[in-house]
């Protein structure tokens, strides 16, 4: 007889970049922080982080959210973040995500909450049932004008920041951000990382710069600038990225090109936009960002046994 593995989810999307949110069905993590419990996730329970996201069942753009009891009673919700090929400290767009799937749900209501990541506790306010304000953990750039040679491209000067998760920040490269140009940017930024990972650079502590992020003119008039968004599994985020606008929040304000409590528009290569503050706090930039999300979907993930791809397609 087959065995028969129910998993609930609730899927949305924040400026188009989906998230499924794992809400009954996964795998027991144990009781340690988040950052305990990711390594419990990583090194027991990969396949299920496939099984999720991976196809058949999701697509190399799908972020999962693990909803987890918190280990801080103040905090409304831990949540681990993981997509196609791994796990991500931080998430704003699937932070935005998570609060609108809680409001969803009848778990939280207006107001601001706090959440626990495997990298620090964020705050995250529902101004309204589909819209969300996240305060993000602080941001600041790690390197300025960091010089790679890039295959078929030559030398690409970018800076090196942290917003959550690490990325390497170009404005000057000659791209069009366009839908219609989106092999050429897939291939030029790749190429980047592939580069960084040749030459050794990385963020602080030897850790892997795994988002490449090129920014350009909007395409608004509502926006300040847009951007194109190159995600560890080689898929594009459809949003402005969270963390992506926190970091480019944190070297303009380096920079002194935004003033700290200035709005920055962000526009996604897609036209959606993220709107951003940031204020220095101890050296660093603690930016908070703004989007919308939509629910789209509830479902029941089914794992059968006897199916050879139960766990997903694996790259």
């Amino acid at each position: 007889m087959t065995n028969l593995h129910r998993i609930g989810v609730v899927d949305s999307h924040t400026g188009g970049e989906p998230t499924r949110v794992v809400v009954s069905g996964g795998p027991d993590l144990g009781h340690g922080d988040m950052a305990e419990r990711l390594a419990v996730f990583r090194d027991r329970f990969d396949t299920f982080r496939s099984a999720v996201v991976n196809e058949p069942r999701g697509n190399d753009a799908m972020v999962g959210a693990m909803l987890c009891a918190p280990v801080d009673p103040s905090c409304a919700a831990g949540v681990i973040f993981f997509n196609n090929v791994g796990y991500l400290g931080m998430c704003g767009h699937g932070t935005i995500g998570l609060l609108v799937t809680l409001a969803h749900l009848g778990r939280i209501g207006v107001g601001t909450h706090r959440i626990e990541t495997p990298v620090g506790v964020v705050a995250a306010t529902l101004n309204a049932p589909n819209d969300v304000t996240v305060r993000n953990v602080p941001s600041y750039r790690f390197a300025k004008s960091v010089a790679v040679d890039v295959e078929g491209f030559g030398t690409v000067t970018g800076d090196v920041a942290w917003g959550g998760n690490w990325f390497f920040l170009v404005n000057d490269h000659r791209h069009d951000l366009t839908l219609a140009h989106l092999d050429p940017l897939m291939d030029f930024t790749w190429k980047i990382r592939r580069a960084l990972n040749r030459r050794g650079i990385t963020g602080a502590g030897g850790q892997e710069i795994d988002h490449v992020e090129l920014f350009g003119p909007p395409s608004s008039l509502a926006a300040d600038g847009k951007n194109f968004v190159l995600c560890p599994g080689k898929a594009y985020d459809r949003s402005p990225c969270g963390t992506g606008t926190s970091a480019k929040i944190a070297c303009l304000i380096a920079d002194g090109k935004l003033a700290e409590g200035e709005i920055w528009r962000q526009e996604s290569i897609i036209g959606t936009v993220f709107e951003g503050v940031g204020r220095v706090v101890d050296g660093r930039v603690i930016a908070e960002i703004r989007g919308t999300a939509y629910v789209n979907a509830e479902a029941s993930l089914l794992v059968q046994d006897d199916d050879p791809l139960a766990m997903g397609i694996r790259g």
